[in-house]
């Protein structure tokens, strides 16, 4: 049986009690039970607290308490009063938060996000040594007007941020303290609150402001911009940074492109008949569709035009000037080539099935290692020699 630690003897259970507790009176004069059980004790109790005045009162299943003169207490709640004293987490404690002081209690801080920083920090008592001030609040050096949200979420698991407050500023706090959950929410509510990017294309009207008011010789820079569908046709695009922009279905009519650079562009289903493309840049574009009637690729000055790895199928490129064009592993399944002057072109490793070369001039074009299947040559001004096709 355990013994009970404390000291005074309580009052003697009446006849009355010991009948609600389910046993028979007592005898009008007991012997202490003390004495039958041969141990030294003022007092023995039962679970409950129950005074044992007979030994004809203890049941096989009982638990006994023997005290030496101290009234029962519970263990249990001995034990929770115990814990209390020695820094339970339910003790009050103050924070000095940049100056500004925050009375919570370590619960509050231990419990909700039990790997955050808080929760190290005052998990137990002084195990960090944080300093404090006079009035013994902890000093923390960060921003109370930010801090204030992170506290009342851990209080009660709610995101709220007063109005005027910058979120941002409660984010950066998070995840200072290491709050994980509470920086996820506060990050999806940033982005909740952004406007949506605008996608739309850009008109002709403010593409030529962009245009009037930029120098000549400086390059523009248009790169990953959305043009889609927009009338561009016959303007000065000299020069211009195209690169990975959105000019499907665009109307290219006559406008100078001239050593523009167009790699990765989307041009598919675009209008470029009669540009200028001398020296333009076009790897690996996307002009499917696309059409190019009585273009000029052809630059007198000897800089070609690069068109390696593009996307041509089908595309309509009749009557061209492509003279040292370099269409290397490029795709022209379906094109219409007809009437183009392709001499000294690069056409090797390109897709050229089902292609119109009709009436071309293909003199010194390099064709090594080329897809001809289902290609028409008919009407050509020069006759292709075997050297030209040869793998």
């Amino acid at each position: 049986m355990p013994s009970q630690p404390d000291g005074n003897t309580l009052t003697s259970s009446t006849p009355e009690q010991m009948r609600r507790h389910g046993a028979p009176p007592p005898p009008s004069t007991p012997e202490p039970a003390s004495n039958k059980l041969g141990i030294k004790a003022c007092s023995l109790y039962n679970g409950k607290g129950g005074l044992i005045d007979d030994i004809a009162l203890i049941r096989d299943d009982d638990v006994l308490y023997v005290s030496e003169g101290d009234p029962f207490i519970d263990p249990q709640n001995e034990a929770k009063v115990t814990s209390d004293q020695h820094g339970a987490h339910t003790d009050w404690l103050t924070l000095n938060i940049g100056g500004r002081p925050f009375t919570t209690t370590r619960s509050t801080l231990v419990s909700k996000e039990p790997e955050s920083m808080l929760a190290h920090m005052f998990r137990e008592k002084d195990v960090w040594g944080n300093k404090r001030d006079e009035h013994g609040a902890y000093l923390i050096d960060r921003s109370p007007e930010y801090f204030e949200p992170i506290l009342n979420y851990l209080r009660h698991g709610q995101l709220i941020v007063n109005e005027g407050i910058n979120i941002r500023g409660v984010l950066e706090e998070a995840r200072f303290f290491g709050i994980e959950q509470l920086a996820e929410q506060l990050e999806a509510a940033i982005k909740s609150s952004q406007p949506p990017e605008d996608h739309s294309p850009i008109s002709r009207k403010e593409f030529v402001r962009f245009l009037l008011a930029t120098p000549t010789k400086s390059e523009l820079r248009c790169q990953g911009l959305n043009f889609s569908g927009a009338d561009l046709s016959r303007l000065d695009l000299r020069y211009i940074n195209f690169k990975m922009a959105n000019l499907s279905r665009c109307n290219l009519a006559h406008a100078n492109l001239c050593c523009s650079n167009l790699e990765r562009a989307d041009l598919s289903g675009a209008n470029l008949d009669g540009a200028n493309l001398q020296g333009v840049k076009m790897l690996c574009s996307n002009a499917e569709g696309a059409s190019l009637k009585g273009c000029n690729f052809e630059d007198p000055s000897g800089l070609k035009a690069n068109l390696e790895g593009a996307n041509l199928k089908g595309v309509d490129m009749e009557g061209s000037q492509m003279t040292g064009i370099n269409l290397r592993v490029a795709t022209l399944k379906n094109a219409k080539l007809k009437n183009c002057n392709l001499r000294g072109a690069t056409l090797a490793g390109t897709d050229l099935e089902n292609c119109d070369l009709s009436g071309c001039d293909l003199q010194e074009a390099n064709l090594r290692g080329s897809n001809v299947k289902g290609a028409i040559f008919e009407e050509m001004l020069t006759p292709l020699h075997m050297s030209q096709s040869v793998r």
